[in-house]
């Protein structure tokens, strides 16, 4: 029931152009938001001008995943740079909310959960198999609780994360610049205690 829920409300906003997959020299930051809003499945935007920049000033990338919207939205800063669609967890296997540090990284990584299932481009963000990687995205919730994201933003998302760098899984509507709130949760303390026992 829930999948049916989500493919109509996705349905609902790709009856207009699907949008390209822009690369970092694409629009700006409204045009990022407003395309984000017409994705297909296993589409996205790209448009980050600290990967072009000669000399860039570093900001700290977070990103955040809108269960709801079926979207990952990108942010250096509060400006969001990207968003790609995704597919979250089914009925039954939810993905759980709250702020997860990334844990830990592999270009390609194997379920041990599900038969090896190939997950490329791995970052994981619980102990327990929840993890953000490139997988099938048909547009609505379909995995086991992992985020699925379209390969090539998986790739470059994982060219400009790191160990430590937060992820927000929220059950909220999202908009073109981070909302500072939500950071402001117990699951993120106690998810920055899982990444301290990271350096013990």
């Amino acid at each position: 029931m829930k999948a049916l829920a989500f493919a109509a409300l996705l349905g609902a906003t790709t009856l207009g152009l699907a949008a390209p997959a822009w690369a970092e020299d694409g629009p700006g930051t409204v045009a990022v938001a407003q395309a984000a809003a017409a994705l297909a499945p296993n589409r996205f935007v790209w448009a980050d001008p600290q990967m072009t920049a000669v000399d860039p000033v570093t900001q700290p990338v977070t990103v955040v995943v809108s269960l709801p919207m079926q979207r990952a939205y990108v942010y250096r800063g509060d400006t969001m740079i990207a968003a790609a669609s995704v597919s979250t967890g089914k009925d039954g296997k939810d993905t759980p909310v709250g702020v997860f540090p990334i844990l830990q990284k592999r270009e390609m990584h194997r379920s041990n959960l599900y038969n090896s299932a190939p997950m490329p481009f791995m970052q994981r963000l619980t102990w327990d198999g929840v993890a953000l990687h490139a997988g099938n995205n048909p547009g609505f919730p379909d995995s086991h609780g992992c985020i699925r994201l379209p390969t090539a933003f998986a790739k470059k998302l994982f060219s400009v994360t790191s160990v430590g760098t937060n992820v927000i899984v929220t059950d909220q509507m999202v908009g073109d610049h981070l909302d500072p709130m939500l950071l402001e949760t117990e699951a993120s303390q106690a998810n920055q205690a899982q990444l301290a026992s990271l350096s013990r």
